[in-house]
């Protein structure tokens, strides 16, 4: 008899394939499971990660917002010692307006090329699998 399908701590008798197929289904299961149990937990890690960091990013957007805030500020200033106030006001608006539209326009014009938000390549993919299985079928 041959060492294949030998447990040690058996006798010489071999294991049936439903023992083996049962052991290795047993085995799958568990390591499925504790490969879902590391995701979950890298994922856990990951989502605090990027919790932190998308609330540093959010306070470095209002700091820069009060900086620019504080430029406009320091521009009407400078500007009012020419001109009076209310048309250094005026000019920094206009300026600050001016640059808003063409942002504006170059976000709207990236929007454009970007297409369809839904994932086209993906949903080609599947349509390809899907026919591909049709025609396999029909054979």
């Amino acid at each position: 008899m041959s060492a294949v399908g030998r447990h040690p701590g058996h006798s010489s008798t071999e294991e049936s394939v439903g023992d083996l197929v049962s052991r290795a289904s047993q085995q799958i299961s568990e390591l499925v499971r504790e490969e879902m149990q590391l995701a979950r937990a890298e994922m856990t890690q990951k989502g605090k990660r990027f919790g932190a960091g998308g609330g540093l990013f959010g306070g470095a957007g209002l700091v820069g917002f009060l900086a620019v805030q504080s430029l406009a500020a320091a521009a009407i200033a400078a500007l009012a010692l020419l001109l009076p106030v209310w048309a250094s006001a005026l000019i920094t608006i206009a300026l600050l307006a001016a640059v808003a539209a063409v942002m504006a326009a170059a976000g709207k014009k990236q929007i454009a090329k970007a297409g369809t938000p839904a994932p086209e390549q993906a949903i080609d993919s599947v349509k390809a699998d899907v026919a591909e299985i049709k025609e396999a079928a029909h054979r």
